[in-house]
C-alpha cells in the first residue's frame, strides 16, 4: 500500500508539473496580471536576468544554486530524519510482526506504535517528498519563465538556446544520472533492502529523462546542476560509505562485547 501511494504521489507532482506548466502561454512582463504570472514567474525571469551577467546560462546556474543553498537547511533536515527512518527498520518489522492481523483494531494499534517509534526517536517518513514538493513550483515557474519570457527565450548557453529543447540530449542525460546517483547513494546507507526505494531509483532517473528530452534546455540545465548540487550534499550529509563503516564497527563492537562478557561467564562457572 505503501509503494502504490508514493508512486501515485511522484506520478501525481509530475502530472501536476505539466498541467502548470500548459497552463500559460502568453508572453511574460511587468504589465501581466495574476499572481502567478506577474509576481511569481516574471520575478524568477528578472533574478535570472541579474545573475546572468551577460549570460543567461550563467544566471540559471547561479540561480539553482542560491535555490539549492537556501533548501539545504530542509535537505539536511530531510536527510537526517529519513535516515533514522532506515534505522528503524529492524523495530518497525518487529512492530509488524507483532500486529501482523488484519483487523480494524490491531491495525490501529500497529499505527499507534508506530507513531510513538517515531516520535520518540525524532524521525518523520513523511519529510522524504517534502523538498520534491517545495521545489515543483520553482520548476514550473523556471519553465514558464524561460518559455515565455522573451529575454530568456533568446539566451544562450554553450551549444544551447535554452528557450529550446537539447539537440544532442547531454543535458536530460546528465540530469538522470546525477539524479540516479543521488538516489543511490542514499539507498545504499539502508540498513535493509527496500523494493519501493529501489523502484524509485529507476523511476527518477527515468521520469527526468523523459521529460528533460522534452522541456527547454535551460530547465534541464537547472536539473542537471541541482542534481549534481544533491550529489554533493547527499556525500556531505548522508554519506554512506561513512554509515555503513560507522555501522560496521558497531556490529564489531557488540560482537566483541558479547564475547568478552562469554568469556567472564565461562570464568565464573568455573570457579
Amino acid at each position: 500500500m505503501k509503494k502504490s501511494k508514493r508512486m501515485i504521489l511522484l506520478s501525481s507532482l509530475a502530472a501536476m508539473v505539466l498541467f502548470l506548466s500548459a497552463c500559460g502561454t502568453s508572453e511574460v512582463s511587468v504589465n501581466s496580471t495574476g499572481i502567478w504570472d506577474r509576481y511569481i514567474v516574471y520575478y524568477f525571469a528578472k533574478a535570472i536576468e541579474f545573475l546572468s551577467f551577460g549570460n543567461t546560462g550563467i544566471g540559471i546556474i547561479i540561480f539553482t544554486l542560491i535555490i539549492r543553498l537556501l533548501l539545504f537547511p530542509l535537505m539536511s533536515m530531510q536527510m537526517k530524519s529519513m535516515q533514522k527512518v532506515q534505522e528503524l527498520q529492524p523495530q518497525l518489522k518487529a512492530l509488524q510482526e507483532k500486529y501482523a492481523s488484519k483487523d480494524i483494531e490491531t491495525q490501529n494499534k500497529l499505527r499507534e506504535e508506530t507513531s510513538r517509534l517515531y516520535s520518540e526517536n525524532g524521525a518523520n517518513p513523511y519529510l522524504g517528498c517534502l523538498p520534491l514538493v517545495i521545489q515543483l513550483p520553482i520548476l514550473t515557474a523556471l519553465w514558464q519563465a524561460l518559455s515565455r519570457v522573451p529575454a530568456l527565450q533568446q539566451g544562450e548557453f554553450l551549444w544551447l538556446h535554452l528557450g529550446q529543447k537539447d539537440p544532442y540530449y547531454i543535458l536530460p542525460i546528465l540530469a538522470a544520472v546525477f539524479t540516479f546517483g543521488s538516489m543511490y547513494l542514499s539507498s545504499m546507507s539502508q540498513v535493509q533492502s527496500n523494493p519501493s526505494m529501489k523502484i524509485m531509483t529507476y523511476f527518477m532517473p527515468l521520469m527526468i529523462l523523459g521529460m528533460g528530452v522534452n522541456l527547454a534546455s535551460g530547465v534541464a540545465l537547472y536539473w542537471a546542476v541541482s542534481n549534481a548540487f544533491q550529489v554533493v550534499q547527499t556525500l556531505l550529509i548522508n554519506n554512506p560509505f561513512k554509515i555503513k563503516k560507522e555501522r560496521e564497527e558497531k556490529i564489531r563492537a557488540e560482537r566483541a562485547r558479547k564475547r568478552a562478557l562469554q568469556k567472564a561467564m565461562k570464568k565464573k562457572l568455573k570457579k
